[in-house]
């Protein structure tokens, strides 16, 4: 063993620690376990050990060694277009889907979360040939907390307010609030509508967010995580049993009609106050220049 035999496994061992603690399979129920977990660990290992010994080759003045980090960056990309189009044929069979705005952020995520492990590993190991151990866990530390920090973006409640508003029907429309929803003329469908329904409004806080909730991938990902949290009354062939969102154009607030098979209010509007706010999803008409 030589001086950068430790140094290298300790950032190699952080890197994936790291990577273990940015993996988590929640209510999306992605990735899946055991296999998909696997797949990612490995990948993060990869990553892990190219940001380690990243930092020895550079002081040993072996610059073409650091080309194999060009070459991770499009290894990696490869892992975003696998995501991308793994979730997009799953997505046919969901009742809900996720829509491929939703698919995109997810595979952005998997994509830059082994950035983050390169770099978590070659400030590690960099820390500790610079300084000595104890440093080195210090700053491994941090860079675990700014990974967490940095692992999800903003969440809807942090943009909207959200309202239990009654289903109503106006001859065979379907309204939340005052919004319209859709179309339903079987009075059968109409009663399991009224028995199972539930309408939510959600007002916007501000102009970006008003733009932000009208983006047609945003409103489907509230409706699919709502329906994967509180189920889903509804199967194949049913189209008048679709959760829709629609919007009041005059002041840009939304109608949420969804059919969950667990009928508790406070549960739904946590669900819906945690729903990601998409990155492609995100305006900011009125963001002032700095």
């Amino acid at each position: 063993m030589n001086e950068y035999t430790y140094p290298i496994m300790f950032g190699i061992f952080v890197g994936v620690i790291t990577r273990l603690l940015l993996l988590r399979s929640d209510y999306r129920q992605y990735p899946t376990y055991l296999h998909g977990k696997i797949i990612h660990l490995a990948l993060g290992f990869i990553a892990a050990s190219l940001g380690s010994v990243a930092v020895p080759a550079l002081m040993e003045q072996e610059y073409t060694a650091v080309t194999f980090l060009t070459i991770a960056a499009s290894q990696f990309r490869e892992v975003r277009n696998m995501e991308r189009n793994t979730l997009t044929e799953l997505d046919g069979y969901e009742l809900v889907p996720r829509g491929n705005t939703y698919i995109e952020g997810i595979a952005i995520a998997f994509e830059s979360r082994n950035y983050l492990v390169i770099f978590t590993s070659l400030v590690t190991t960099l820390s500790y040939l610079v300084w000595n151990l104890y440093a080195a866990i210090v700053v491994s530390v941090i860079c675990v907390v700014l990974a967490k920090k940095n692992m999800s973006g903003s969440r809807l409640g942090q943009i909207v307010t959200i309202e239990k508003k009654p289903l109503t029907f106006d001859g065979a429309g379907l309204y939340v609030d005052n919004i319209y929803i859709m179309n339903i003329g079987l009075p059968e469908r109409q009663e399991e509508i009224m028995k199972y329904g539930m309408g939510f409004v959600l007002k916007p806080k501000n102009f970006n967010a008003r733009a932000t909730i009208a983006n047609l991938g945003q409103r489907q990902a509230i409706l699919h995580d709502v329906s994967v949290s509180l189920g889903v009354f509804r199967d194949s062939g049913t189209p008048a049993l679709v959760p829709l969102i629609k919007r009041d154009l005059d002041d840009g607030r939304i109608g949420v009609f969804i059919l969950p098979q667990e009928q508790e209010v406070q549960k739904a509007i946590h669900v819906i106050q945690s729903v990601p706010v998409l990155e492609n999803a995100i305006r900011m008409p009125y963001k002032p220049k700095l």
